[in-house]
């Protein structure tokens, strides 16, 4: 059974850029966009991350929490943040992606004819209570960002 709008998020700590644990329950009382993508500094990852770098001072102005998720580490993840000016945090969660599996956001997907296992690019808003207020499992990157704020009526 997939996860629900006004399910509880699943609960998770991952390392950051710096390798530093965050925890996703210390962030009650604020919102949060957790937003899962297959790898740093790919075309489609670098569009969706530019585009919440470019509607940061909403996000940043609503007191809304970004996340990004993937399976790069501490290391890419620097890099790919200080390439693109991103004011955001990105966290790694290695195989075998134990969160983003608890948010159905990894398994087996199709690439040029060939099927593997890797990362769904969805993206989950958390509200203040820690519930799921939004979820995007059809998620068009270049706009990802604006369709969040409109969706919230903040845009």
């Amino acid at each position: 059974m997939s996860l629900q709008i006004g399910d509880p998020a699943p609960d998770f700590t991952l390392p950051n850029q710096d390798g530093d644990p965050i925890k996703l329950s210390s962030l009650k009382g604020q919102r949060v966009v957790i937003y899962f993508y297959p790898k740093d500094d790919t075309p489609g990852c670098t569009k969706e991350a530019c585009n919440f770098r470019d509607q940061w001072k909403l996000f940043q102005s609503n007191d809304i929490k970004v996340l990004g998720i993937s399976k790069d580490g501490a290391s890419s993840h620097s890099k790919f943040i200080n390439k693109h000016q991103l004011p955001f945090t990105l966290l790694t969660d290695e195989e075998p992606c134990e969160v983003a599996s608890s948010y159905d956001s990894y398994g087996l997907k199709k690439f040029m004819g060939r099927e593997y296992m890797g990362m769904m690019r969805h993206t989950f808003v958390i509200d203040q209570e820690g519930k799921l207020e939004l979820i995007y499992r059809k998620v068009k990157a270049e706009i990802m960002a604006n369709q969040i704020l409109t969706d919230l009526g903040l845009s």
